[in-house]
């Protein structure tokens, strides 16, 4: 299993966000740098993202999702940063998008 996960669920809908692509990135001095990329399944899930180890850090998920809800989204894209100190630790971190909200909190 990958270290970290995600996975995003529309909540106005009820069901799973499917195709969203999704970028987890790694901060250091140079900036932003892409680690690793995936698209949700059809049960809105990313389960392997990333390598098995990751250097603690500062690190982000950025969710394109403007190609759920459409070229009007009022946020096409949802970007979700977070901190590892145990570059060995499965972190899960989930997504709850709707129209004009979202939420997200560490999951398990």
């Amino acid at each position: 299993m990958s270290l970290i996960t995600t996975h995003v669920l529309d909540t106005a809908a009820g069901s799973p966000a499917i195709g969203i692509a999704v970028r987890l990135e790694h901060h250091d001095v140079a900036g932003w740098s892409p680690v690793a990329e995936g698209r949700t399944d059809d049960d809105g899930r990313v389960r392997e993202l990333g390598p098995d180890t990751l250097a603690p850090g500062t690190y982000r998920l950025v969710f394109e999702t403007g190609t759920h809800h459409g070229p009007d989204a009022f946020f096409p894209e949802v970007t979700i940063a977070f901190r590892i100190t145990d570059g060995t630790a499965h972190h899960h971190v989930p997504l709850l998008l709707s129209p004009y909200a979202y939420a997200t909190y560490r999951g398990s």
